[in-house]
């Protein structure tokens, strides 16, 4: 099997086993408006995917990991298939960078905060049971 680099054009089979997604995930990616492949075929029900969908499905999984939501993920690449100064993109890029750090940092805290519960409540019920322990031996 050739690499899937070789390729001028991919099937959704090629990007599903490259990616290691499901044809439906690829699918609802296309429904989502980020990919647009060509449609062959009887009644075009042949998907044809080019280098520059196979990008962005590439820049799409990367946003998930970031853990952005699809919209966001969206506009951002579809942002950086326009001619347009990058200016603007970069500093949309960068806002919503910052938002979902944000975020995160804020889920951290949390979590943060649960551990320390959990820790005290942990610290809590070992004395309560070396106390019962204690009760016994002297029993």
């Amino acid at each position: 099997m050739a690499a899937p680099h070789s390729h001028t054009t991919y099937t959704i089979g090629d990007l599903a086993r490259e990616f290691d997604l499901t044809t439906r995930a690829i699918r609802f990616y296309e429904d989502m408006g980020l990919l647009r492949p060509e449609r062959t075929g009887p009644g075009g029900r042949n998907r044809t995917y080019t280098p520059r969908d196979r990008t962005r499905l590439k820049l799409t999984l990367r946003a998930k990991r970031l853990g952005l939501s699809l919209t966001e993920a969206k506009d951002i690449i579809d942002m950086y298939d326009s001619p347009r100064d990058t200016g603007p993109q970069l500093r949309k890029f960068l806002t919503i960078l910052a938002q979902h750090r944000l975020q995160l940092e804020e889920q951290m805290a949390e979590l943060q905060a649960n551990l320390d519960e959990v820790r005290t409540h942990e610290k809590e019920a070992r004395a309560l049971l070396a106390r019962v322990d204690k009760e016994k031996v002297r029993a």
